[in-house]
């Protein structure tokens, strides 16, 4: 359940699988915690489920009650992803890593969901051993339509990525996946470039003639799977 200044939200989640690295799925944008197994993204990494290798969390988000909510003003949209960033830490992260014994997780999304997965990992490295993103955009502040705080800067990864000075950001292993027809496709390579420029190990992969769409990404998630499970 996570607590508002003034409300409650019961929060809804999915686990697949008894024990494995935990793999943290964030839903697309204003998607339900249902959303990941409904377009078969779940289904796509079975073998890796049923192996043992992984246990996979499908939180909710709070799209609805942070940036996509238009009729909140923009500083009590990001307050409350500052508030979800907190839920998902406490009651995700932190058990999950306790019920499968490893001191680290994996951040994974597609879409707006990559949003979500790089930004909580890049912010706590702390507890983040891979970040995988299919067809992300990371820049947070079309959300926002100008209004700008801390809470905006600390929750915008190519704002507040240059700035960061934490050696454990270089030791998550960091996938882009996208594709040549994906909306997203600048997004990625300008976040490459950034990453670069800090000399943050990552792979930007660019598929060609791959667009913005879940079947695109359930050939992605395997494939990113196995690439972190041999790492």
């Amino acid at each position: 359940m996570l607590a508002f200044s003034d409300s409650w939200k019961d929060m809804d989640m999915l686990i697949f699988g008894e024990k494995g690295y935990p793999i943290i799925i964030f839903p697309t944008s204003m998607g339900s915690f249902t959303q990941n197994k409904d377009f078969h993204l779940i289904d796509s990494v079975s073998w890796f489920v049923n192996q043992g290798l992984v246990q996979i969390y499908t939180p909710a988000s709070i799209d609805n009650d942070s940036w996509y909510n238009e009729k909140l003003h923009p500083s009590d949209r990001a307050r409350n992803h500052v508030l979800y960033d907190r839920f998902v830490m406490e009651e995700i992260v932190k058990p999950a890593m306790v019920a499968s014994g490893h001191n680290k997780v994996a951040l994974a999304g597609c879409s707006f969901g990559a949003y979500h997965a790089t930004n909580f990992g890049l912010r706590h490295p702390e507890v983040t051993g891979y970040i995988i993103n299919m067809g992300g955009a990371f820049d947070i502040r079309d959300r926002v339509k100008g209004y700008y705080d801390e809470n905006v800067y600390f929750n915008n990864p190519p704002d507040f990525l240059p700035g960061l000075d934490d050696h454990r950001i270089k030791e998550i292993g960091l996938i882009l996946g996208t594709g040549t027809d994906d909306m997203c496709m600048d997004a990625n390579v300008k976040l490459s470039d950034v990453l670069h420029a800090k000399g943050i190990p990552h792979f930007l992969d660019v598929q060609k003639d791959a667009a913005h769409d879940w079947p695109v990404w359930r050939e992605m998630f395997p494939k990113y799977l196995g690439m972190m499970l041999n790492n």
